[in-house]
């Protein structure tokens, strides 16, 4: 299994419109998201998020926050877990919340997540965004499942 860990903020005119733009700048702005549940494959390999076909169905874990209120400080933060068994993902976000109280969230999270099915974390990943909202904006954080039928070229 190949993944890649990706994460964008920006504003927008609407809610719909950050959010867009936010994919869009973490590079999965052009692609159809589905939202799959947290498990990874024993010896999962992290790539670079390759170009994607535009279009493609793309299965992804997907953490992400939308405010209007400007001011806001808002943050998304994914946390990924590899043993040589299987791995776990987690997502989390907050507004006007410390990162690094969301950070150790996740870590905690999904520490627990691995411990409870007895497997032993070789690799270790935090990806977050944050930013203070001007209008309105969007952050996101998200694990994106590649495979060669979504990769353009």
């Amino acid at each position: 299994m190949r993944i890649a860990i990706v994460s964008g903020k920006d504003e927008g005119p609407t809610k719909l419109n950050a959010f867009d733009n936010a994919l869009t700048d973490a590079g999965i702005g052009d692609v159809n998201l589905i939202k799959v549940s947290s498990m990874l494959s024993g010896n999962c390999e992290i790539e670079k998020l390759p170009k994607l076909k535009p279009g493609a169905m793309v299965n992804c874990v997907l953490s992400e926050i939308t405010s209007d209120n400007p001011g806001d400080e808002i943050t998304a933060v994914i946390a990924v877990a590899i043993g040589e068994e299987l791995g776990c993902v987690v997502e989390t976000n907050g507004i006007n919340e410390d990162l690094n109280e969301l950070t150790e969230e996740a870590k905690m999270m999904v520490e627990y997540m691995m411990e409870s099915r007895g497997v032993k974390i070789k690799d270790f990943i935090i990806k977050s965004s944050t930013t203070t909202v001007d209008q309105t904006a969007s952050v996101v954080a998200s694990v994106i499942y590649l495979n060669d039928n979504i990769i353009e070229g």
